[in-house]
């Protein structure tokens, strides 16, 4: 997993994986077959350990407003714990990739689609619990606050600073307020 989260899918080489887990090639594929097999197990690591704090954070906390800060927290510390501070592996081990692997491009778009449909839940369940208003755009909102969490991890990978990524969170939590009080 982290060999992957550190260089994506298309760098990582067989070798690489090979010697992360101290095995050899006919051990290798005798346990997992294939690079796009252990690809997809490694992102199911991922996603049931270390990326699912910012999931975990939307739907444990009681508020709308404190859980969509949460899960934007949660999701700076996820981008700047990888490997390399290379950001989420969901949003970015596979963005642009050969032909070859285009079905692994589609799995990853379906987990961030993924992503943006739980938001969108969590809203749904604010404006049910009236903690947003009624009217409120909530597939916007949940638009808005996904792409938000893929730009907190390309930030990372840039460079940035938890403080300036922490500071980011702070402006989309005044979006967020905004789009609370523009309601009729």
């Amino acid at each position: 997993m982290e060999v992957f989260w550190a260089k994506g899918y298309e760098a990582t080489q067989l070798a690489e994986l090979m010697a992360a887990m101290g095995i050899n090639p006919p051990s290798f594929y005798a346990a997992f077959g294939s690079k796009e097999k252990i690809f997809l197990e490694a992102v199911d690591l991922y996603l049931a350990t270390v990326g699912a704090g910012s999931m975990k954070a939307l739907a444990e906390t009681a508020n709308a407003r404190a859980a969509i800060e949460a899960m934007l927290l949660a999701s700076v510390d996820i981008a700047l714990a990888s490997p390399t501070s290379g950001g989420c592996m969901v949003s970015l081990a596979l963005v642009n990739c050969q032909e070859q692997n285009k079905p692994l491009r589609i799995h990853m778009q379906e987990l961030r689609r993924s992503t943006t449909s739980f938001i969108v839940q969590r809203l749904r369940r604010g404006v049910e619990e009236d903690d947003l208003p009624k009217e409120i755009d909530v597939e916007r909102l949940a638009s808005y606050f996904a792409t938000l969490m893929q730009g907190l991890s390309l930030q990372a990978q840039d460079g940035a600073e938890r403080d300036d990524l922490v500071g980011t969170v702070a402006m989309a939590m005044g979006v967020l307020e905004y789009a609370e009080n523009r309601q009729p």
